[in-house]
């Protein structure tokens, strides 16, 4: 008998010093990542040191430039156009990758081993880092940042949709191979009519994710956005920057409610 067989019962208390271990582990991280010479180095007394020239910054955000919204149209553009190249390519890359890196549509180990080591190499390198190497590979523009969001879709939308995937009924597989079918027989008939609904998830989840990072991509000179903030940053044009964030905010709002209207569509 125990308590989570009958709810009525009380919890034992016997559990309580984990958390307070976790919570004195949490404080102590904490310390030593604030400790003056050892940890990160933060600092009240410069906040407050700085803080007139915070609010004035702030409020030059508080007042876009309207004047500038025509120079802010063609590389918002080519933003949005990135984005949208990126999650294609990138969604129809990770739909193979993905069976192949799931047990219940790759049985093999070897292969499936393969497979997520690579995607964990992918996604171990920093997005910002992949266009940094791509821009001095293939020169400025918006090839490396498509290229870089490319990267950085297929490892977020295979990770996502192969655990989906795993944690999926294993019945309509099993029944199909107890009927003498293959294994690709299995995942074309039995497996990928549930796959689907969790793919389109995360590629539209990977989408709303693309507009907004293609916009830090182009500081490193991979196209779109970037490319403007950076030189409005540079003259410290924060009523410039203003109007771009305020785009980039109605771009992914529109982008959020789309894909709402995508998702209960699939479902």
């Amino acid at each position: 008998m125990s308590a989570a067989e009958y709810p009525g019962l009380p919890a034992k208390p016997g559990g309580r010093w984990k958390i307070w271990l976790a919570i004195g582990i949490i404080a102590a991280i904490t310390a030593v990542t604030l400790a003056p010479g050892i940890g990160v180095d933060f600092s009240l007394d410069a906040i407050l040191r700085n803080w007139r020239n915070g609010t004035e910054k702030i409020g030059q955000l508080l007042v876009p430039d309207w004047s500038f919204f025509p120079r802010t149209i063609a590389p918002l553009w080519e933003t949005i156009q990135m984005a949208i190249i990126a999650s294609v390519i990138g969604a129809i890359v990770s739909v193979p990758l993905s069976m192949w890196a799931a047990r219940l549509t790759n049985p093999n180990p070897v292969t499936r081993g393969i497979v997520r080591t690579l995607l964990n190499i992918v996604r171990a390198v920093p997005d910002l880092l992949y266009a940094a190497v791509l821009v001095a590979m293939v020169g400025v523009g918006a090839l490396p940042g498509i290229i870089a969001l490319v990267l950085f879709n297929v490892g977020i939308v295979v990770k996502l949709v192969s655990e989906a995937i795993e944690s999926g009924d294993p019945g309509p597989g099993e029944a199909a191979r107890a009927a003498g079918a293959t294994q690709t027989q299995i995942n074309r008939a039995a497996l990928l009519p549930d796959i689907w609904p969790p793919f389109i998830n995360q590629a539209l989840y990977a989408f709303e994710l693309n507009v907004r990072a293609s916009t830090v991509l182009g500081l490193v000179g991979a196209g779109g956005l970037g490319l403007l903030i950076d030189a409005v940053r540079t003259f410290y044009r924060y009523d410039q920057l203003s109007l771009i964030i305020l785009e980039i905010l109605v771009v992914v709002v529109l982008i959020d409610w789309a894909s709402a209207v995508i998702r209960k569509r699939v479902k």
